[in-house]
């Protein structure tokens, strides 16, 4: 379990620290795009497609608690909500399908082994 749970905090960090440190090549990937020369949108990628999930994963490497390991796999679930929710409502696409299988699979194997 000490093994899996470094691994899914360390894919958060990695993950995370895309998103944080290379937000436009993460807004690419994403198909997302900035409005009007506005630097918000990578901002809030930063933020939430970034550090977020980096803090995430060293707060559990720091701590090393089974409840915030799960707080990651209650996020990653929380992502797969979310795609879920726009596969539905939005239309479905290959990459949302993708993104939605290893957030599922990351969040649920979190809250699995730490709950």
């Amino acid at each position: 379990m000490d093994i899996l749970n470094i691994l899914i905090a360390l894919v958060s960090i990695g993950f995370g620290a895309i998103g944080w440190l290379a937000p436009r090549y993460t807004m690419d990937v994403l198909e997302t795009a900035t409005k009007n020369n506005s630097t918000m949108g990578l901002s809030e990628v930063r933020a939430a497609s970034g550090a977020l999930f980096v803090g995430l994963g060293v707060g559990a490497l720091l701590t090393g608690l089974p409840g915030a390991y799960a707080a990651i796999g209650f996020a990653w679930t929380g992502g797969a909500v979310g795609r879920m929710t726009s596969i539905i409502l939005d239309g479905p696409s290959k990459n949302k399908w993708i993104f939605f299988a290893v957030e599922a699979v990351v969040g649920v194997t979190a809250i699995i082994i730490n709950l």
